[in-house]
């Protein structure tokens, strides 16, 4: 094919590779780029069909879309595809596709080598699912909101089991987050999202999960992302870290009820063998069974403890367990141990719960408190179990004084244990942890007229 001088010059010097085709995609004329670009000289090429140098896969995409320009069907436009070379192997090929003025003349063809632009899209592409797939694996919330907290721009499949709310419902509505936050946390975290918008970074604590009654505790860190000196986006992790602030909680609870224990059982001890010591003609044979009852009690407390510690320490996972029978022995063994007490039930025949094993012993722990502190003998105990909205339902109501409120709030978290406020021992504690592992709640209701505990479990599903 002949051009005028110049523009051929022009073609000859042109970086993208020019090619004419006819209506059937013989090669007319290529331009020197043709050997930069594929390391075909162009003379090689001429008459050759150009669509059998298009990758396979390609190539009826390629040939249909030329077939539609060349029948005016279609105007102009780019289209991707491979192209293999002089070596065989495949470069990527961006080409626009134009008529000329004389149509008998042929179609021109201007095409660039974008095979880097490819393979760094695909690089990128690639990361982004291997991004999304770690994402969606992740035990941590992975979260990116805009700068005002008004759109939800990433939120991975974790949300939900941490949170205890739908992802979906966030992501149309984003404060609903505030929503699964404890009420008492809700300030602190309402100022901390204040300080990200301002740019601050943010490193703290709060609980979660009004499925679970806020039980879970998480540790969230998160930046603000600029741009041109403005935030623009804040990005973050959140991590649940309950089983860590519960074995923070237990050691700090443990210390306490220990140094307590063994500070006023050995004051006892030493107070009555000094006694003893300094007046001999004083009944020292009443002195000495203080001492020897004080020291069994201490070491009935020391078991308690051992017992506390393997529960704590060993791994144990729910399981089904009869709650009837469960209440059914632990009211056995109290009965045996308290034959005076008067205890009624009103149980279902079997209500299956999930929980440890160890459920059996918390009972028998409340019941056996109630019988032990019965201002009046007998002690009158009542224990229920229900079904209610998914849950089974334990009540034991007893006719004793008053539980300190300061026993319940502690073991709640209500009320920090300290030196001043602590419980008298270990054994509601061990009742409160063998219900926390299980996935439960307790309560306590007093009044003048005695005490109701509440426990609350999770039922046992048809796969347990």
């Amino acid at each position: 094919m002949e051009w005028p001088g110049r523009a051929e010059a022009l073609l000859e010097h042109a970086r993208d590779k020019i090619v004419v085709l006819d209506e059937e995609g013989t090669f007319r004329y290529l331009n020197q780029a043709t050997a930069d670009i594929l390391g075909f000289d162009p003379e090689e090429l001429l008459g050759e069909n150009a669509f059998e140098y298009i990758h396979p896969d390609d190539r009826e995409r390629v040939r249909s879309r030329f077939e539609r320009v060349v029948a005016g069907r279609e105007d102009r436009g780019t289209i991707e595809y491979r192209h293999r070379s002089s070596d065989g192997s495949y470069l990527w090929i961006e080409s626009r596709i134009a008529e000329l003025t004389d149509p008998e003349t042929g179609y021109i063809v201007s095409s660039r080598d974008i095979t880097e632009r490819v393979r760094a899209e695909r690089e990128r592409d690639e990361t982004a699912d291997r991004l999304e797939e770690l994402a969606a694996k992740a035990d941590d919330v992975l979260w990116m909101f805009s700068a005002d907290w008004s759109d939800v721009l990433f939120l991975n499949a974790a949300y939900e089991r941490v949170y205890g709310q739908p992802a979906e419902g966030v992501r149309a509505d984003p404060q609903r987050f505030l929503d699964a936050i404890h009420p008492e946390d809700r300030p602190t975290v309402r100022d901390a999202m204040a300080r990200l918008s301002a740019g601050e970074s943010v490193d703290m604590e709060y609980r979660v999960n009004p499925r679970q009654d806020y039980s879970r505790w998480v540790w969230v860190q998160a930046e603000p992302i600029f741009e041109a000196g403005e935030v623009v986006r804040i990005v973050g992790f959140t991590r649940d870290v309950t089983d860590r602030q519960r074995r923070e909680r237990q050691l700090r609870v443990i210390d306490t009820i220990l140094r307590h224990n063994l500070r006023n059982d050995l004051n006892t001890v030493i107070g009555h063998a000094e006694y003893v010591s300094e007046h001999p003609e004083d009944d020292p044979p009443a002195h000495a069974e203080v001492i020897h009852r004080t020291a069994q009690e201490l070491l009935h407390k020391a078991e308690k403890q051992r017992r506390t510690i393997e529960l704590l320490t060993e791994p144990v996972t729910p399981c089904r367990i009869d709650v009837t029978t469960a209440i059914e022995d632990a009211v056995a063994a109290v009965e045996n141990h308290y034959p005076d007490a008067e205890i009624e039930t009103d149980l279902p025949q079997s209500l299956a719960v999930c929980a440890i094993g160890e459920i059996g012993t918390a009972i028998r722990e409340l019941l056996g408190n109630a019988a032990k502190h019965a201002d009046e003998a007998p002690a009158w105990i009542r224990v229920t179990a229900v079904q209610v909205d998914g849950r089974a339902v334990v009540e034991i109501e007893d006719t004793c004084p008053q539980i300190p409120d300061y026993e319940y709030r502690v073991l709640t978290g209500e009320q920090a244990i300290d030196g001043v406020t602590h419980t008298s021992g270990l054994g509601l504690w061990l009742v409160y942890w063998v219900i926390d592992l299980s996935n439960g709640t307790i309560s306590f209701e007093t009044d003048d007229d005695g005490n109701t505990v509440t426990v609350s479990l999770p039922l046992a599903t048809s796969e347990q």
